[in-house]
């Protein structure tokens, strides 16, 4: 699969984020190391700290499923190229062995994407 190809994933799941507070719809797809395909979205809450968001969210259903590794993440939202919160960072740094490998994905849309690893964003991570 292509860049491109889980960008648009992550642009077709914004169908089904909630995000009543905001108005800012967000879709996330992962990639597995095995190269399976998790979606999610954003999805807000009254009590805001209830909310997720949608990269927690894809990759949460992955590792209910078991799975503990990840390649990429490309993120869709409805105000165009959306880079992950700090706590998003700090999550998806607990599963992957090399932030350096693990890439994040976004743009304004599918023709201007934009890629970091997660090293990149998060530098000097948190590890136990």
């Amino acid at each position: 699969m292509t860049d491109r190809e889980l960008y648009l994933k992550a642009k077709e799941a914004l169908a089904n984020a909630y995000a009543p507070y905001s108005g800012f719809s967000v879709g996330a797809a992962c990639e597995a190391d095995s190269g399976e395909v998790y979606t999610g979205v954003n999805i807000e809450n009254a009590s805001y700290p209830a909310g997720i968001c949608a990269e927690r969210c894809a990759m949460s259903k992955a590792v209910s499923e078991g799975v503990r590794s990840f390649k990429r993440i490309a993120i869709a939202s409805s105000g165009g190229e959306a880079w992950p919160c700090g706590i998003c960072r700090q999550f998806m740094n607990e599963f992957t062995d090399s932030p350096e490998d693990l890439i994040v994905i976004t743009g304004a849309d599918e023709d201007h994407l934009e890629m970091m690893s997660l090293a990149e964003l998060l530098p000097k991570g948190f590890r136990l």
